[in-house]
């Protein structure tokens, strides 16, 4: 009887609506997991279709750039295998003024990697020099957060 105490605790609190990690006033679980991307940690949290990635711990290049943890690198949407939104980039020249894009892709079979790509004006000390770019992000699972 004593393993049935502990989810009886949860339901009881979850009923009287007081704040759970990863529950919702609307009854939808929130995913919380950590996945790799280009040498930093990241927190990918979702409720329904809606996700952000956010920096857990970010490498140490991007701290002169303004960005630590919490910092949102991307928000958008998951619709079937697909996820479609904004993403930022980063500059130490710029703390705090991120450069925004869209940014779209796929959902690998295995649900344990995420690639999307997008294109962006590349900025030269905060001002635009009219080239562009185009940046793929990769999100790699790790482990839960």
């Amino acid at each position: 009887m004593k393993s049935l105490r502990y989810p009886i605790k949860v339901v009881a609190l979850a009923l009287l609506g007081l704040a759970l990690p990863g529950l919702t006033f609307s009854g939808q679980a929130m995913a919380d997991s950590c996945w790799n991307h280009n040498g930093s940690l990241m927190r990918l949290q979702a409720q329904g279709n809606q996700r952000w990635l956010s920096y857990e711990v970010p490498k140490p290049v991007l701290r002169n750039a303004g960005v630590q943890r919490g910092t949102l690198l991307f928000s958008g949407a998951k619709n079937g295998n697909w996820y479609s939104g904004t993403a930022r980039v980063f500059s130490k020249y710029c703390p705090g003024s991120p450069l925004e894009y869209f940014v779209e892709g796929p959902v690998r079979g295995d649900q344990l990697q995420v690639t999307v790509t997008g294109t962006r004006e590349v900025f030269n000390q905060c001002r635009p020099t009219g080239r562009y770019t185009t940046d793929t992000l990769v999100f790699t699972y790790s482990h839960q957060c």
